[in-house]
C-alpha cells in the first residue's frame, strides 16, 4: 500500500504542476495586468513610469521565464505577494482555507451521513411510497441553485429567528459558539445540496448489490433481512459512493463559492473570486492550485479506502 500511495502521490504532483503551467498561462492571457489597473486609477502615471514597474514585477518577459522565475520562488515557499491585500499570499490563504476546510468538513460529513441511511432504506424498499418520497426529495435537492436555496434559507430562518446570523463570520475573537451560530446558514446550505446526488448513487449502488449472486444466497441461508443490509450489501455498496464524495470535492469548491459570497464567509472560494476579478495573479493562482490539490487529494484517500472496504481489491493491480 504504502508503494501505491508514494506512486499516485508522485502522479498527482506531476498533475499539479502540469495544471500550475496551464493556470499561470491562461491567468497570463487575461486582459490587463496590475499595472495597467494602477495606470487606470492614477492619471498621473507616465508611460516611463508603467514600463519601469513592468520590469520591476517582471511583467516584461516572456510568460515561459516568468513562470520559471514563479516556480523557482514558489517551491522554497515564496507564492509572492497580494496585490489586493498586501501581503504574502501564505497568509492570506492560510486562514481562509481553514475556515473552508471547516465549512466543507462539516457539510460533507452531514450530507454522507444523512444520505448513507436514505439510500439504503430507498433501496430496501424500492418502488414503495418511502421511496419515491426519498426521490422526490432527492430531485428537488439537485434541482435547486445554491444561492436560491440560500436565500430561501435567510428568509425562513434568519429573519423570523434572529438568533441565527444572516452572513458573516462574527468577531475575530468569537468563541466557538458564535463561530457555530454564523456556520448554521452556510453548512445547511451545502448540506441540502448535496444530499440529493449522494443519496441517488447509493440507492442506486444499493439496487445493484442487492441484486448479486451472494445477497441472494445469504437471503437462501436465512440470514436476518437486516444483516443481509448492513453486514453484505452496504460494505460493496459504499464503494461507488467513495468515488461520487472523493470526485465533490471540486463541485464542493464551486458549490463554497457561491455560500461563502451570499453568506459573507471568508473562505477560498470567495478569495479565488475576488483575485480573479481584481487581477490578483498569484493570490488566483495559488487559490486554484489549492483547490485543485484537494481534488487530487480526495482522490487518492478514495483509492486508499477502496482495500479497507474490499478486500478483493489489490494495490499490485490483482484481485482476489
Amino acid at each position: 500500500m504504502l508503494t501505491y500511495a508514494a506512486q499516485r502521490l508522485t502522479e498527482s504532483l506531476i498533475v499539479l504542476f502540469i495544471m500550475s503551467f496551464l493556470v499561470y498561462a491562461l491567468i497570463g492571457l487575461m486582459p490587463g495586468d496590475p499595472i495597467d489597473l494602477m495606470i487606470s486609477a492614477n492619471p498621473a502615471f507616465t508611460a516611463e513610469d508603467a514600463q519601469r514597474l513592468k520590469e520591476l514585477y517582471g511583467l516584461d518577459r516572456p510568460l515561459l521565464e516568468r513562470y520559471a522565475a514563479w516556480l523557482g520562488a514558489a517551491l522554497q515557499g515564496d507564492f509572492g505577494y497580494s496585490r489586493l491585500y498586501q501581503q504574502p499570499v501564505g497568509e492570506i490563504l492560510l486562514p481562509r482555507l481553514g475556515w473552508t476546510s471547516v465549512l466543507l468538513g462539516l457539510s460533507l460529513l452531514l450530507s454522507v451521513a444523512i444520505a448513507i441511511p436514505l439510500g439504503v432504506l430507498a433501496a430496501a424498499k424500492p418502488y414503495s411510497p418511502l421511496d419515491y418520497g426519498v426521490n422526490l426529495i432527492c430531485f428537488a435537492g439537485i434541482s435547486v441553485p445554491p444561492f436560491w436555496l440560500a436565500l430561501i434559507l435567510i428568509l425562513l430562518i434568519a429573519v423570523p429567528f434572529q438568533g441565527v446570523p444572516a452572513g458573516g463570520m462574527g468577531e475575530a475573537d468569537a468563541g466557538v459558539w458564535e463561530r457555530l451560530r454564523h456556520l448554521f446558514l452556510p453548512v445547511l446550505t451545502l448540506t441540502l445540496a448535496s444530499i440529493g446526488g449522494f443519496t441517488r448513487f447509493m440507492r442506486g449502488a444499493m439496487l445493484e448489490t442487492l441484486g448479486q449472486d451472494h445477497i441472494r444466497t445469504a437471503r437462501a441461508k436465512g440470514v436476518a433481512p437486516r444483516r443481509v443490509l448492513v453486514g453484505h450489501a452496504l460494505r460493496n455498496a459504499l464503494l461507488p459512493l467513495i468515488t461520487v464524495v472523493a470526485l465533490s470535492f471540486g463541485t464542493l469548491f464551486s458549490g463554497a463559492l457561491i455560500t461563502e459570497t451570499m453568506f459573507s464567509w471568508s473562505g477560498m472560494g470567495r478569495t479565488i473570486y475576488e483575485a480573479t476579478l481584481g487581477n490578483d495573479y498569484n493570490l488566483a493562482l495559488v487559490g486554484l492550485l489549492t483547490a485543485t490539490g484537494f481534488t487530487l487529494a480526495g482522490n487518492i484517500l478514495a483509492d486508499l479506502l477502496y482495500a479497507g472496504l474490499d478486500p478483493r481489491i489489490s494495490f499490485k493491480g490483482e484481485t482476489g
